[in-house]
């Protein structure tokens, strides 16, 4: 674990893993527990055998501190009740803390899916942004995406019905939408709704979005990786008739 120091002056811990090698990149991963606990420590550990940089802030120490009774708060209650400045300051500083690295990308899970997306606009210092079912997205709509933008969505989500990632997909073109006929928190290899074939499709999808835009990888492995990849690969061709708007949904 390391320290960090927001620009506010809050310190927190972060807990960071460095590639064998002289790395690719940086990730940062945005947490959906209470804690940094041992899958996000893997998830981690999982980043930088893949050759960047990762490392995961403790975003829930803020939240923490400003709770009144001592009772433990999640990001997603946090953000609600006291605005996401504090956590996208954390954010910003933990990709600070990396940026020596090369280009950074952020990876979140749940509520940290949420403010993945928000840092997208938000942060600094980031070549693209990767969410996973993070309830509240689907409302965030209506700016487009200043970086790429990768999102997973589980069909059987009680947060977030699939209606609403349909309304999502069709207001936000510019942003890659995949679904996974799995429940909430089906990468969490600890959740009860674990779902192998899901996680390991999203993660597919996650490691090539992020060697994309961070090593700089050609954009032309994957059928309909997305808005930017398509301009990135062939910004003077025409669209030809009949040609799928995104990825699928599926």
């Amino acid at each position: 674990m390391i320290e960090l120091t927001a620009a506010d002056g809050h310190k927190f811990f972060a807990y960071r893993a460095d590639p064998p090698e002289t790395p690719k990149g940086a990730v940062i991963v945005l947490q959906e527990t209470p804690i940094v606990n041992p899958y996000i420590r893997k998830i981690t550990d999982g980043f930088a055998e893949n050759g960047y940089v990762a490392i995961a802030p403790a975003l829930y120490e803020r939240a923490n501190k400003a709770s009144q009774n001592g009772e433990k708060l999640e990001v997603a209650v946090f953000v609600k009740g006291a605005g996401i400045d504090g956590p996208l300051a954390d954010i910003q500083a933990a990709v600070d803390s990396v940026k020596e690295a090369g280009k950074v990308a952020v990876a979140g899970y749940s509520g940290g899916g949420y403010l993945a997306y928000l840092s997208a606009n938000l942060v600094c210092g980031l070549a693209c942004a990767i969410g996973y079912y993070g309830p509240g997205i689907q409302d965030e709509y209506r700016e487009k995406r200043k970086i790429p933008t990768l999102l997973h969505f589980a069909e059987n989500d009680p947060l977030i019905p699939s209606e609403e990632v349909i309304q999502f997909r069709a207001n936000r073109p510019d942003v890659s939408v995949y679904t996974y006929a799995a429940g909430h928190g089906f990468s969490g290899s600890e959740e009860e709704s674990y779902d192998k074939d899901a996680a390991s499709k999203a993660l597919e999808r996650t490691l090539f979005w992020i060697s994309q835009y961070v090593v700089g990888q050609p954009p032309v492995t994957l059928k309909n990786a997305g808005a930017y990849a398509l301009q990135k690969s062939d910004k003077k061709k025409k669209k030809k008739a009949g040609a799928d708007d995104g990825p699928p949904m599926d």
